[in-house]
């Protein structure tokens, strides 16, 4: 049973994707003689943590009409929560294991720990010194997973990092004269945009793939499903002397506020104005022995900003020249390999 409500918190956690910024995906279920009769969820970076959406009176809205107001907790009813429920104050948000306490709720199930230092195992201890059963982890690799990203924050520093590569099968990446070269069909390009492209906050290529090819760099190709554009990925653009071109794609589409330029500090202002003046974000990064300081460049992209609010996962998809130096870095947690046929020159 354990196992059955812990999945109904992924689902629900997963309604955050692409709105959380650097904070994790959470989500909660109170389950009452084998029935879940309340939920809630980590919707938007800055909004109410899952533990809260759910428990808080003031929050019972649309998600819990389904279930009818939330009344008088029973000292049989069950928690369950997909992360650790946090025990310190983040800004003006006291902590949630405060809230549990003090809603009643005699036995908490959680999915994972919390990764960050500063909660990791002290919530855990703060619910049983406060005299509430906590069972777990319950689906812990699972709960990892959609958390990756969250997670390699907290211990690497850095966002998750999934490397895609399309090559035919004869090891090819591009027509003998560097120009593009079709290779995915069409049943493998929907399952990168669901799987991939989907499923990260970022896609990052450089700036040799924008001036070569002029992609997107946006999820499409998913069947019968419509993507918002408030949940595509960024579109990470590294390119130190600004070469881009103002008539590029991913600086002139509908989706331009989704895209990030990262240049040099001494790069041509006029330049990065004209890109600024159109929505796109430039972001100033020193180079470190030939190539962007990824200790900055990691700071910049994870530090919430405005209405950036920071990323926890990048799929890098560009040139045998990005993919070699992010390897070298030993910087690739995934790796995708997506095989096309055989193409004739």
């Amino acid at each position: 049973m354990h196992e059955q409500f812990m999945r109904r918190c992924l689902e629900l956690a997963k309604l955050g994707r692409g709105k959380t910024g650097i904070n994790p995906m959470v989500g909660a279920v109170l389950v009452r003689d084998g029935k879940i009769i309340a939920e809630g969820f980590h919707s938007e970076f800055g909004k109410d943590h899952a533990e809260r959406d759910l428990l808080e009176p003031t929050n019972q809205s649309a998600r819990s009409a389904r279930f009818g107001a939330l009344r008088e907790i029973s000292t049989t009813d069950m928690l369950y929560v997909s992360l650790e429920p946090c025990c310190h104050t983040q800004k003006k948000t006291p902590p949630c294991t405060d809230l549990i306490i003090e809603s009643g709720v005699k036995h908490v199930v959680f999915g994972m720990k919390d990764p960050n230092s500063s909660v990791s195992g002290k919530g855990i201890e703060a619910l049983k010194k406060a005299g509430i059963e906590v069972i777990g982890p319950v689906l812990e690799d699972e709960c990892l997973r959609l958390n990756r990203g969250f997670t390699s924050l907290q211990k690497n520093h850095r966002p998750w990092i999934t490397l895609k590569i399309a090559r035919t099968i004869d090891g090819r990446f591009a027509k003998p004269d560097g120009s593009p070269l079709k290779i995915t069909n069409a049943e493998q390009d929907e399952w990168s945009h669901e799987y991939l492209r989907a499923r990260h906050d970022a896609i990052l290529v450089g700036v040799g793939t924008i001036l070569t090819d002029d992609p997107r760099l946006t999820v499409r190709s998913i069947s019968n499903f419509q993507f918002p554009i408030s949940n595509q990925p960024y579109r990470i653009i590294l390119d130190s002397r600004l070469q881009i071109a103002l008539t590029a794609t991913v600086v002139s589409d509908e989706h331009v506020a989704r895209t990030i330029v990262v240049c040099t500090p001494d790069a041509d202002p006029e330049k990065k104005s004209a890109l600024e003046s159109r929505g796109v974000r430039t972001m100033e990064c020193p180079m470190l022995e030939g190539i962007f300081d990824r200790q900055v460049l990691w700071r910049l992209l994870t530090t919430p900003e405005g209405s950036f609010h920071g990323l926890l996962s990048i799929l890098v998809e560009g040139g045998e020249k990005t993919w070699g130096r992010f390897r070298k870095e030993g910087m690739v947690d995934e790796e995708v390999l997506l095989v096309g046929e055989r193409v004739r020159a």
